[in-house]
């Protein structure tokens, strides 16, 4: 089994190095240039016209990968179904955003409509076919909890926010990308002799991520987009459930979490106090950024919290 999980990513990882040069000329004819915020870092303002929706490099490639492992491993299904899903969600905000130069993208009641309908397809497809998973494992203990005719609403709540905190950590080159292949690498060992499935789709997913990250590391030559933030959000989630783990992720996720819960901070402080601001700015990797970090420093710091906290977690489970 080791050697097949290692070679499934290796073949993920070249595949993104492939689809790396092919992809890139496709997003620059069809000018899907970013287009930084203006009340953004300064520094940020540079990276305008940096092509994105490089996503698809990875997702192609993991995508195509579990295609081939799908067979052996069926119980990969609802966890790609729920990414493909978010993928698409994403696809349309910047589709219309980049592609057709509306900037709003999709209006935030839509995406969050979306997001909420696709987040309760799973959530069926779970209490249809999978009603064991609705059993999810108390942090730090060898106990189960099940939330009854809450448990809907709860997975929803749950996919919901990580893939949002997902979202809101891509913002430094990098970062997304190497925080969630931190996390891929927990599910990794977190499987062991539990589910070779999760097993095999977090290495497929791993590899591909890497391949991609040649790509987007600082100074990025493309961005992944929504279409690869929310993708990579509801992954995440998909692992979690499959395991059972998803109360967890507030522990091995923090940056996703830090990450939207510094938006909501700042945002709800601004208006109790009239203008006043909790952080610099937010996210809070910006935040940090105008503390005078790099953003290879931001990467780093961050992809290393959450490989510490992972270590940790696999303790206890």
């Amino acid at each position: 089994m080791r050697n097949e999980l290692i070679i499934a990513a290796l073949i993920a990882f070249f595949i993104s190095i492939v689809l790396g040069p092919v992809i890139l000329p496709i997003l620059r004819k069809i000018k899907a240039g970013q287009t930084e915020r203006e009340d953004g870092p300064e520094s940020h303002l540079k990276k305008t016209g940096t092509p994105t929706m490089g996503a698809f490099i990875y997702l192609i490639s993991g995508f195509l990968v579990c295609a081939f492992k799908i067979k052996s491993y069926p119980d990969m299904i609802p966890t790609l179904l729920l990414t493909f899903g978010f993928m698409l969600i994403g696809f349309l905000d910047d589709f219309i955003k980049v592609v057709l130069k509306r900037s709003l993208g999709l209006r935030a009641w839509q995406k969050f409509s979306l997001q909420i309908v696709f987040a309760l397809a799973y959530a069926l497809y779970i209490k249809v076919n999978s009603p064991e998973l609705f059993d999810m494992v108390i942090p730090f203990t060898q106990k189960t909890v099940n939330f009854g005719w809450l448990s809907i609403p709860a997975v929803i709540f749950i996919i919901v926010g990580t893939v949002n905190g997902s979202n809101f950590t891509d913002g430094v080159d990098g970062l997304e990308t190497s925080v969630t292949s931190a996390l891929l690498a927990f599910f990794i060992f977190a499987s062991i002799g539990v589910s070779e499935s999760v097993g095999m789709i977090s290495s497929i997913f791993l590899g591909a991520l890497l391949g991609f990250l040649m790509f987007n590391v600082n100074k990025a030559k493309v961005f992944m987009g929504d279409t690869g933030s929310l993708a990579l959000g509801a992954l995440v989630c998909g692992l979690a459930f499959s395991l059972k783990l998803p109360l967890y992720l507030p522990v091995i996720a923090l940056i996703y979490f830090a990450e939207v819960l510094s938006v909501i901070m700042q945002v709800l402080y601004f208006k109790a106090t009239k203008g006043k601001r909790i952080f610099k700015m937010t996210p809070i990797h910006h935040h940090f950024e105008l503390s005078g970090w790099s953003e290879p420093k931001v990467v780093a710091v961050f992809a290393t919290v959450t490989l510490v906290l992972g270590a940790f977690v696999l303790l206890f489970i």
